[in-house]
């Protein structure tokens, strides 16, 4: 399970020309899925996004989480995350894992994270052509893979 977690001041998510959501100050988590993730990688992951001291204190330091500055979450499915490009120029998604294994993942953490945010997350729509608009305050980009707990 890859994520990149941007924060944000302001993050859209439009399909077919209409805005499905929308959030001010908070998180983007673009996320993919491979086969080999389970409920453990969910939960692990869940919990470092929603405890990541990204936010600044009064300090100016990032000292604080999401949850600490109350900041909304919008979760965004991407198989891309997942691209290999070691060989030749078109990226290879092999290691990605397939529409029956992903979509259910995918569902289980946007539930894992609503739960631990304590409140509903906004969403793409799995599988959809998506534009993801966003203004990255800081810029602040972070990427995370439960498989490589760096």
């Amino acid at each position: 399970m890859r994520t990149v977690t941007q924060r944000v001041s302001h993050a859209s998510v439009t399909i077919d020309g209409e805005v499905r959501c929308s959030i001010g100050q908070g998180l983007l988590v673009l996320v993919g899925f491979e086969a080999a993730d389970t409920a453990e990688d969910i939960e692990w992951m869940a919990r470092k996004l929603l405890a990541l001291r990204i936010f600044d204190d009064e300090r100016g330091v990032m000292n604080r989480s999401v949850m600490d500055v109350g900041g909304e979450i919008c979760i965004v499915s991407q198989f891309t995350l997942h691209a290999l490009t070691a060989k030749g120029n078109r990226p290879a998604y092999i290691r990605a894992a397939g529409r029956d294994i992903a979509i259910p993942l995918y569902e289980k953490f946007v539930q894992t994270m609503q739960q631990g945010l304590g409140r509903p997350v906004s969403t793409g729509i799995f599988g959809a052509y998506m534009q993801v608009e966003l203004v990255n305050d800081g810029p602040v980009t972070i990427i995370i893979d439960s498989k490589n707990k760096e």
